[in-house]
């Protein structure tokens, strides 16, 4: 019997980026793919059936990553993707020469792998650090990508 010699390189759960939402169901400030980009829903409008009986859901949405603005018409019972988004706060501990971020996990573990965000975001979070604060950076991760979307000056007590 021939032996197994396998090798796997990514070691997730296997889990889609995305899950199906009927259009109806999707909500202002919800997160949806508009134009295969996560974005953040700003506006929506539901029109009336007309003469071929499906109501239009007219759906405005931002970027979640580059801030731009997309839109999409998508018919009410038809099933739209939505992304997996997910959220956390890593204690900022460095910033290096070339603008790469060492963030703390909450299991302590560093990650290096994050760019210093561009525009007024990374103005303050420099000039912030630089002063001494101790920040938190809101990391969002959707679709494989990841970027830091705000700051927070960390008021933890174990300090």
């Amino acid at each position: 019997m021939a032996e197994l010699d396998d090798q796997f390189e990514t070691t997730d759960s296997g889990a889609s980026t995305t899950y199906p939402m009927q259009c109806s169901a999707l909500r202002k400030n919800g997160f949806v793919m508009l134009k295969s980009r996560p974005c953040k829903i700003v506006e929506m409008s539901t029109s009336k059936t007309g003469k071929h009986g499906h109501a239009k859901v007219h759906m405005v949405g931002i970027d979640i990553f580059s801030n731009k603005k997309y839109e999409d018409i998508c018919p009410s019972t038809h099933n739209m993707d939505v992304p997996n988004v997910k959220r956390e706060d890593l204690q900022l501990i460095a910033i290096s020469d070339d603008s790469f971020l060492t963030l703390m996990t909450e299991s302590g573990d560093l990650r290096e792998d994050l760019k210093v965000p561009e525009g007024e975001l990374g103005e303050q979070l420099r000039l912030d650090f630089d002063s001494g604060k101790d920040l938190l950076c809101t990391v969002l991760k959707a679709c494989g990508e990841e970027c830091v979307i705000a700051i927070k000056t960390n008021t933890a007590l174990d300090k």
